[in-house]
């Protein structure tokens, strides 16, 4: 008792002596009560009821389990047993990153429910205003009448959706009836009924307008939906000036136990296919090809624990179909392939079931009807210190070359093939690590036909190959913790380094790569290949191999933000060949891969392979990015491959068919490249973004593209130019005018026709 009488003396001698008091009331438990005057002003304080009565603007706070909630206003009174405060006059209630203002609000502390009149509420990305709203935050839920709901915080927005009525539970869902979409005070929309999930992309209309040399004038429509979890997607309705009409429909999935995917289709009866695809798309077989599509389903199921079915299907009407409307779709994959595939996975191996046919004509395909997969993984015997992998795969087989490339030959064959090897690894004084090896493997090809080929009803194969090799490695490391250097943001350095030989043996097989068909067959890749078996999986290249592959891999490593980051790392790798034949050199190209992190918002990488017998460099590409805050970036780079001869090609890939009898005089494989990609945003409205890309080998401005973006608080635009060298025939230029709508629903004007990667910049 006498506390709460010291309590009350201190309050009324702050209140009297300052025009702003702060006091904590009788508090029980975990919760406590805070009062602040803001203004010198009446109140009245019964202490044994705990009833607080102030006429004057003031702030409650209430906090309870590490939450606060405070509310403010001119004039209101506390009951602190039931947590029920009225308030009004400028009032502001706050629980967290919700924010409600009102001209008078009920709401209990403790319950959480509410009651205001004429309010407004804001929880990024909305604002919502309307005459009153009842709500319960323990539930979630609340409602309101004539209200209007904005993603404008100003007092008058432009684009807002005003209803008789609403419920929303923030972060799960909003309901409206009688709602009406406006653009400043002209109605635009009605919908009697309006409902949309907060936890999913909403349904939203998509609209593209702009002009392109290729297309004349387009308008590009897309609504997008999400009816549940397990279905959205999106419909097209598209119209070029040049190209006629067009259509699609996008569908993602979930069936449940019946697995989940995603499949989508599009259709136009082209006016102009010939304008499309550059010169290349002038031959005769293009020529009336006018009713174009593609089409594409991937499927996947669970059929239980590590048993699982995937189908892939991709189909196009002819091979210009993704580069005419689908860019990024052909830079990511020129040639799309289709397979169905069953796998089954245990702890130490597993099968799977492939097959993959040559769904278009028009592109190259390796056919596998089907190919059976075994592959043992790497696993001890017994408790012994030997260890044993295996592969084995059987199936048949057949190569078809695309109909434009007639001067090639299909092939097609059975073929068996296993893999058996052991491994002995060992650790030698606990740093270093050697791993022998020896492994065998057996290949059978039956009974081969081809097209115009010397395989034509051959007689059955038999390839046997021994492999043999060891592995030399350890790791060490040193740490200099006093290291120091703002100018590189390094505190401390670790440095690690990882020394590597790798040897490989194989005696020439009793058949040479020449005299088997040609199915896995070694690619082109600035990468280095494998050379151990089963990594190498070019199974008919396979010839015989002395060599040993030396490297190193370094990496130098600080502390930033608490955190452990690489400044440093390299790998650098070559092959000295024991044995070489006419064609080879003694020591292969060089290998490295670099990449530098002198700040944490600068990176540096620099991959090449570069020849040291003639001092040529191959291939490199070379990046620097610099992102120092969210105001600007910058990256540029230089790709260089050189421009190899005939010649060349075929000795360096000397089973492969395409460089074997494809390559014409006009064929172009070297390239210069450099490119640029700059974004600046200059405030919080304006922001700008532009790519360039020249290849310096001709001269050629192959692409550049500007755009520039503003925000219009409620609405969001972008105006994008861009022009494209192809070198062929006219130039491709594009202008396109991106615009989205923040408010409910959302409605937007977007990319240029090819759905390229162009997004607003916030």
């Amino acid at each position: 008792m006498y506390l709460r009488w010291i309590a009350l003396f201190l309050f009324f001698w702050i209140a009297h002596s300052s025009n702003v008091f702060s006091v904590e009331l009788d508090n029980k438990g975990d919760s406590v009560w805070e009062i602040e005057s803001l203004e010198p002003g009446d109140f009245d304080y019964d202490i044994n009821k705990g009833k607080v009565v102030l006429s004057d603007r003031f702030r409650i706070t209430f906090k309870e389990r590490g939450e606060s909630v405070f509310v403010i206003a001119d004039k209101g009174q506390l009951d602190q047993s039931t947590g029920e405060v009225f308030a009004e006059g400028n009032v502001t209630l706050q629980n967290e990153d919700r924010v409600f203002r009102s001209d008078r609000l009920y709401y209990n502390f403790q319950t959480k429910s509410m009651q205001t009149d004429n309010f407004r509420a804001g929880q990024a990305p909305f604002f919502v205003e309307g005459i009153n709203i009842k709500g319960d935050e323990n539930k979630n839920e609340y409602s309101a009448e004539q209200v209007i709901i904005t993603s404008d915080d100003r007092p008058d927005p432009w684009i807002k959706l005003r209803t008789r009525s609403l419920s929303i539970s923030p972060g799960k869902y909003l309901e409206a009836k009688g709602a009406t979409f406006y653009a400043g005070n002209v109605p635009i929309f009605y919908f009697p009924y309006y409902r949309r999930r907060l936890d999913q992309p909403p349904n939203h209309w998509s609209l593209t307008p702009g002009y392109r040399s290729r297309y004349g004038m387009f308008l590009e429509g897309s609504y997008n939906w999400n009816l549940s979890d397990r279905l959205n997607g999106a419909a097209h309705l598209d119209y070029r000036s040049l190209r006629g009409f067009a259509g699609g429909l996008d569908v993602d999935y979930d069936l449940g136990f019946l697995g989940q995917g995603d499949a989508s289709v599009y259709i136009l009866n082209d006016r102009d296919p010939q304008s499309g695809a550059g010169s290349r798309s002038a031959s005769t077989e293009f020529t009336d090809r006018t009713d174009r599509h593609r089409l594409s389903l991937y499927h996947s199921v669970n059929i239980e624990t590590n048993f699982t079915a995937k189908l892939l299907l991709q189909d196009q009407s002819d091979r210009f179909m993704n580069r005419d409307f689908f860019e990024s779709d052909f830079r990511r994959d020129p040639q799309p392939e289709s397979h169905v595939e069953i796998a089954k996975h245990w702890q130490n191996f597993s099968v799977s079931l492939l097959a993959q046919p040559q769904v278009d004509e028009f592109y190259q395909t390796i056919e596998r009807l089907p190919e059976l997969r075994v592959t043992g993984l790497r696993q001890r015997l017994g408790d012994s210190p030997i260890f044993y992998e295996s592969e084995a795969s059987f199936g048949y087989f057949k190569f078809s070359p695309s109909s434009d490339h007639l001067d090639l030959n299909g092939y097609e064959a059975f073929r068996g093939d296993t893999h058996q090897q052991l491994l002995l690894p060992k650790n030698y004084s606990g740093w270093l690590n050697v791993v022998p090896h020896a492994g065998l493997r057996f290949t059978h090809y039956g009974s081969r036909s081809s097209d115009n080929s010397g395989f034509v009803q051959m007689n059955d194969l038999n390839r046997s190959v021994f492999n043999t090799g060891v592995e030399f490695s350890f790791k060490a490391s040193s740490t200099l913790p006093d290291a120091k250097l703002s100018l590189l943001d390094v505190n401390g350095l670790r440095h690690v380094v990882q020394p590597m030989a790798n040897y490989l043996f194989v005696p020439e097989p009793n058949k040479r790569p020449w005299e088997l068909p040609q199915f896995d067959r070694e690619l082109h890749s600035l990468r280095l290949r494998p050379i151990d078996f089963p990594d190498y999986n070019s199974i008919d290249t396979i010839d015989s191999s002395n060599v040993i592959r030396i490297g190193v891999r370094n990496r130098l490593q600080t502390k930033r933000f608490g955190l452990v980051d690489d400044v440093l790392n390299w790998e650098l790798f070559t092959d000295w060949r024991l044995d070489n034949d006419l064609y080879e050199a003694r020591f292969n190209d060089v290998y490295s891969d670099l990449e530098v992190k002198p700040r944490s918002w600068l990176l540096l990488g620099s991959e090449l392979r570069y020849d040291p017998n003639n001092r040529l460099l191959n291939e490199s590409n070379h990046t620097i990015s610099l992102l120092p805050n969210n105001k600007w970036s910058l990256t540029l780079g230089h790709r260089y491959l050189r421009d190899w001869t005939q010649d060349e090609l075929k000795v360096r890939y000397p089973y492969d068919p395409f460089f074997e009898n494809s390559l014409g005089e006009d064929w172009r494989w070297g390239n210069n490249l450099l490119y640029s990609r700059l974004y600046y945003r200059f405030n919080e409205e304006w922001g700008f973004r532009m790519i360039h890309q020249f290849e310096a080998s001709d001269g050629t401005m192959e692409e550049q593209s500007y755009s520039l973006y503003r925000d219009f608080s409620s609405v969001t635009s972008a105006l994008r130019f861009r022009l494209r060298d192809h070198r062929g025939g006219k130039n491709d230029f594009s202008v396109s005018l991106l615009f989205s709508l923040k408010a409910i629903p959302r409605i937007s004007l977007g990319d240029d026709s090819n759905r390229l990667e162009t997004q607003l910049y916030r």
